[in-house]
C-alpha cells in the first residue's frame, strides 16, 4: 500500500505547486508597476566593432610545422562576452545592447561602414582593432562627428601623444605602461641592467624606446641593445646566434626580447651565455590580462570567456570587454542613450569601472588612456600586479603606469 500512499503524496505535492502558480500569476496581474515593467519596450543601444580583413597580425600565426608563434587571436570574442555580461542588466533597466562587427579590406572601407552605422543604425560608439595607420584615418575620418572610437588592441605610444584625438579611447595598454610594470617589478628584484635584444619589425622599434624611457623613469639601466635577424646565414652570426649575442664583458642581469613577431624569442629562454631571466616578449611579460589570474572575480571573467568563446582569454579580449563594459556602464549612469550623455560620463573620470584585476578604472583625461593596473606574467601563471607597491603617486598610484600628466604632450 506504500505506492497509493506515494501517489497521494505526489497528488498532493501537485495541488499545492499549481495553487501556488496560480497564486503568483493572480499577483503579477494585480501589481501595475510589475505587470507594466514586464511590457516595457526594449530599446537597443548598438555598439560597432571594426576591424580589417588580411590584418598581417593575424595572418601569421603560426611558424615552422605548425607551431604558435605569438598568440594572435582577434579580440572579437571579447567583445561579445562584454555584451553578454551587460544584457543581464540591460534587459532588466529596458535596454537591450547589441554589437554591430564589420570587417573591411582597408581603412576606406571602415570608413564608409563606419558613416553607414551611423546613419541607417544610430550606431555613435565603435570598437577599434587595426594597425596605426588605420586608426589615424578612421580618427581624422570623424574628427567633426558624433562618434567615440575605442582602440582595443594597439599599444603604438604615437596614439597617445602626437597622433591623439579627442574621441579617441583606448583600453588597450601603452607600451610605455607595458614597459613601467615591467621595469617596475625588475627593480623590485634588483635587477637593474638589461641586455636588449631588438627585432626588426616597427614595433619592435617603439618597445625599446618605451622600456629606455621606462629604464631611466624607474632606476634601471640599458646596458646595450643588440640588433637580430632572422636568418641562417653563418654571415649573420653575430645578430642570428643566442650564444653569441648574450655574449661580451658586460655584466646584465636580465635578457630583454623585443620580438613582437615572435619566431627569434622563442628561442633565447635557456640558450643566454650567462644565466639570466629572460622578459619582454618572451619569458616574463606585462600584460593587460592573463587566463591564470585568481583574484578580484578574474576566475568567474575567465570562465565565462571559455564558455562561450572555448579558448583562454587574452590581454586584447580582455581591452575589448572592457571596451564594451565602459560604454554599457556609462549608459547605465547617465540613465540615458543619448550620445553626449553616455561621453560626458566615460570621459569625466566618472567611470570608476571594476575590471576584475582589483583597482577602479576610469580614462585619463590627459590622453584618454584607461587607467588599469597591469599584470607581470609567464606562460601558465601571474608572478605580479603592478603598480608594484613600492612605486607610489601623489594622486592615483595606476599614473605610475604610463604617461603621466606631468610629462604629457598629447593636444586634443
Amino acid at each position: 500500500m506504500n505506492w497509493v500512499k506515494g501517489l497521494g503524496m505526489r497528488a498532493f505535492l501537485v495541488g499545492a505547486i499549481l495553487a501556488l502558480a496560480g497564486l503568483i500569476t493572480a499577483s503579477v496581474v494585480m501589481t501595475p508597476g510589475l505587470a507594466d515593467a514586464q511590457e516595457t519596450e526594449i530599446v537597443p543601444l548598438k555598439i560597432g566593432y571594426l576591424d580589417i580583413e588580411d590584418d598581417i597580425r593575424y595572418v601569421r600565426a603560426f611558424v615552422y610545422a605548425r607551431i604558435p608563434a605569438v598568440p594572435r587571436f582577434r579580440p572579437l570574442p571579447g567583445a561579445q562576452q562584454g555584451i553578454l555580461d551587460a544584457q543581464s542588466t540591460g534587459r532588466f533597466l529596458g535596454t537591450d545592447y547589441e554589437l554591430v562587427p564589420f570587417r573591411g579590406v582597408d581603412a576606406d572601407a571602415l570608413i564608409a561602414e563606419l558613416f553607414r552605422q551611423r546613419d541607417e543604425e544610430g550606431i555613435s560608439f565603435f570598437l577599434v582593432d587595426a594597425e596605426t595607420p588605420v586608426i589615424e584615418a578612421l580618427t581624422e575620418a570623424t574628427k567633426d562627428s558624433d562618434i567615440l572610437l575605442f582602440n582595443v588592441n594597439n599599444s603604438s605610444d604615437s596614439l597617445r601623444i602626437e597622433n591623439c584625438a579627442s574621441h579617441l579611447m583606448h583600453t588597450a595598454p601603452s607600451y610605455n605602461m607595458l614597459m613601467d610594470a615591467l621595469t617596475q617589478y625588475l627593480i623590485f628584484q634588483d635587477w637593474t641592467r638589461l641586455l636588449v635584444l631588438k627585432g626588426p619589425l616597427p614595433d619592435d622599434a617603439e618597445m625599446v624606446a618605451a622600456l629606455e624611457r621606462s629604464a631611466k623613469r624607474n632606476g634601471a639601466s640599458v646596458v646595450d641593445i643588440r640588433d637580430f635577424v632572422l636568418s641562417n646565414d653563418p654571415r649573420e652570426r653575430e645578430q642570428n646566434n643566442i650564444r653569441l649575442m648574450t655574449s661580451g664583458r658586460r655584466d646584465y642581469d636580465v635578457v630583454f626580447i623585443a620580438d613582437t613577431d615572435g619566431e627569434f624569442g622563442r628561442y633565447v629562454p635557456y640558450q643566454t651565455v650567462r644565466p639570466r631571466p629572460v622578459v619582454g616578449t618572451s619569458g616574463l611579460m606585462a600584460e593587460a590580462w592573463q587566463w591564470t589570474f585568481e583574484r578580484h572575480g578574474a576566475p568567474q571573467l575567465n570562465g565565462r570567456f571559455f564558455r562561450s568563446a572555448d579558448r583562454f582569454m587574452t590581454g586584447p579580449d580582455w581591452s575589448a570587454w572592457a571596451a564594451v563594459k565602459a560604454i554599457t556602464q556609462a549608459s547605465i549612469r547617465a540613465e540615458s542613450l543619448e550620445f553626449q550623455a553616455i561621453r560626458e560620463v566615460i570621459q569625466n573620470e566618472e567611470l570608476n569601472m571594476d575590471t576584475y584585476k582589483g583597482f577602479q578604472s576610469d580614462f585619463r583625461p590627459w590622453n584618454n588612456q584607461l587607467r588599469q593596473n597591469l599584470l607581470v606574467s609567464v606562460n601558465n601563471a601571474v608572478i605580479a600586479r603592478a603598480p608594484i607597491d613600492k612605486f607610489e603617486h601623489a594622486v592615483n598610484d595606476l599614473d605610475t603606469l604610463g604617461i603621466d600628466e606631468p610629462e604629457n604632450k598629447c593636444v586634443f
